[in-house]
């Protein structure tokens, strides 16, 4: 009898982290002195703790925004929770939203849920995803009340430069009563020659400029719960009074935990790219390798590489169909990943190389299986 495979996962979106040192030892503080104190834990104001809140603003403002303050910082339960409560309250049912593709698939669903209508703006690998000023005016329109980005991008790992985002918001200025909206989650995965821009960086005169991000993905606190946001201090206070009313604040121990990473954050990031990137490496040569294999721009940003399968795909099947059944020829292999027809690119495929390094190496051996199989 054949002994089933042991699937190897590179679809999530959580990587293969320790959890930082620091952070741990911040929370079992906070759960010792309750502990020995014999009192509760304590609960946190709506908008999260303080000293957090402050020392993700001074964060920003190291990062190039100088004018970030503690004020406009919120402390959320995930990023989720962040972009949520942020559409929510500056979205009315039927609201024009503009996200350029490919993008996170949950946007979907949260544009959906606070009320917006979603509308795409295709991007194309054949030029590295690139956002141009003209594309971006061509497509928005008065009507349009928020553009949604994320930098660096998920699924394609693509990261948009200073330059890039001058451009892009020389444009939005034109457009005073436009939210733009910067999910900057992964900003401290870079392989790139410089640091992840953020949006809170340029002017904002009309107060529309929005960042969300969180500490899952670039510092290590993958299930401790924490996201967090960056808006105008009236959008703010009124976040945080939505959250107030329905919910409750981050539990403590994980916001110490969460302070004491925005305080190391720089060598958190700097170990984890450090891990990833003889993943990288690997991955990237295994794609290399397969037959027809495309010229690609390794991604800069991220841990997934956006991976182009369309030559793989079964002949005489509707896109979307082949690409849901070269996924599927994937799982039996073994190996599970993200169809790329979830961002409306039928035949790519999300890989993550955030994980063993003995489980990537079995994997691209899969992969070379199913879409490359030795000739007899």
């Amino acid at each position: 009898m054949n002994t089933p495979l042991a699937t190897v996962s590179l679809a999530s979106g959580y990587g293969h982290f320790a959890v930082p040192a620091v952070a741990l030892h911040a929370a079992q503080a906070a759960l010792a002195a309750a502990h020995s104190q014999h009192t509760p834990l304590a609960v946190a104001p709506p908008a999260g703790l303080p000293e957090l809140r402050e020392a993700l603003a001074q964060r920003y403002r190291q990062r190039g925004a100088p004018g970030v303050a503690a004020e406009q910082v919120v402390v959320t339960s995930g990023a989720k929770t962040a972009l949520f409560a942020v559409l929510s309250e500056v979205l009315t049912p039927g609201d024009d939203v503009l996200m350029p593709t490919p993008n996170w698939f949950g946007f979907v669903e949260l544009v959906h849920r606070a009320g917006g209508a979603l509308r795409t703006l295709p991007l194309s690998a054949a030029n590295g995803y690139a956002l141009t000023p003209e594309a971006l005016r061509a497509a928005l329109t008065p009507a349009t009340r928020l553009l949604l980005l994320s930098n660096p991008n998920n699924p394609t790992g693509r990261v948009y430069s200073r330059a890039e985002w001058a451009g892009l918001l020389a444009v939005t200025a034109d457009f005073p009563a436009l939210w733009v909206l910067s999910d900057e989650i992964y900003e401290g995965i870079c392989f790139g020659a410089e640091p992840v821009p953020t949006l809170l960086a340029w002017p904002d005169p009309p107060g529309r400029h929005v960042v969300v991000s969180g500490f899952s993905k670039s510092l290590a606190l993958a299930g401790w719960g924490v996201g967090c946001l960056v808006a105008p201090p009236e959008l703010a206070r009124a976040v945080a009074a939505r959250l107030f009313a329905t919910g409750v604040a981050v539990p403590v121990p994980s916001q110490a935990a969460a302070l004491a990473a925005t305080r190391h954050a720089d060598e958190i990031s700097q170990a984890l790219c450090a891990q990833l990137r003889p993943n990288r490496e690997r991955l990237l040569a295994a794609l290399a390798a397969l037959p027809g294999a495309p010229a690609v721009v390794a991604p800069e940003g991220t841990y997934y590489v956006f991976a182009d399968f369309t030559r793989f795909l079964a002949p005489g099947l509707p896109a979307a169909e082949a690409s849901a059944q070269l996924v599927r020829r994937l799982a039996e292999a073994g190996v599970e990943v993200v169809d790329g027809a979830s961002w409306g690119a039928a035949g790519f495929v999300r890989l993550s190389y955030a994980v063993a390094p003995e489980a990537l190496e079995v994997a691209v051996q899969r992969i070379g299986s199913v879409v490359a199989p030795a000739q007899d």
